[in-house]
């Protein structure tokens, strides 16, 4: 970490085991993404109620290359619990961030959009025309709007085109809005 490591501990006396488990937490922190370059915590507990007992917040900032992450967890009555709350949450969102970095994020394939070429009702399946002429097959299964027997021969859909076992296959058609006649 560039920058040293604060902890603020907010009306409420210092405590060695609050501010042992706070450095473990950052350290590993540090283990989800290797540039951690700051890292601030503040515990803090909010007034007494006489009758609710003792609350803790706890605010957390990670400073990471070109990213600040800020946590809040408001109102435990263990400040462990707090702690711990803010710190997976800090951790997850860490985690994302050298996901990011990694460019291991997901990408979702982009919707295709087509005409229902041919339907075969009484065996639950039909085809898609595909925009550069190719037809996709697909089930009763793949339909989520409107149901397969609403759909009609000429009907613009859209759908994911993903590998099957014979070919490419049409999976979540819908025709939404893209069913409306021009």
């Amino acid at each position: 970490m560039q920058v040293p490591l604060t902890i603020t501990m907010r009306h409420m006396l210092s405590s060695e085991a609050l501010e042992t488990a706070i450095r473990k937490k950052t350290e590993k922190l540090e283990e989800f993404h290797p540039n951690v370059t700051g890292c601030h915590v503040v515990i803090e507990e909010q007034r007494r109620h006489h009758q609710q007992g003792r609350w803790f917040n706890v605010r957390l900032e990670v400073h990471l290359p070109g990213h600040e992450i800020v946590v809040n967890r408001d109102h435990d009555e263990d400040a462990f619990v707090a702690l711990r709350d803010a710190f997976d949450a800090a951790a997850r969102r860490v985690e994302d961030v050298a996901r990011l970095h990694r460019g291991d994020v997901k990408q979702h394939p982009a919707p295709l959009h087509g005409e229902i070429a041919r339907i075969v009702s009484d065996e639950g399946y039909g085809f898609i025309a595909g925009p550069d002429g190719s037809e996709y097959y697909f089930s009763r299964a793949n339909v989520v709007d409107p149901s397969f027997e609403q759909l009609q021969e000429g009907m613009r859909v859209q759908f994911i085109a993903e590998p099957g076992a014979q070919g490419m296959q049409a999976k979540r058609v819908s025709a939404g809005k893209h069913g409306r006649p021009p």
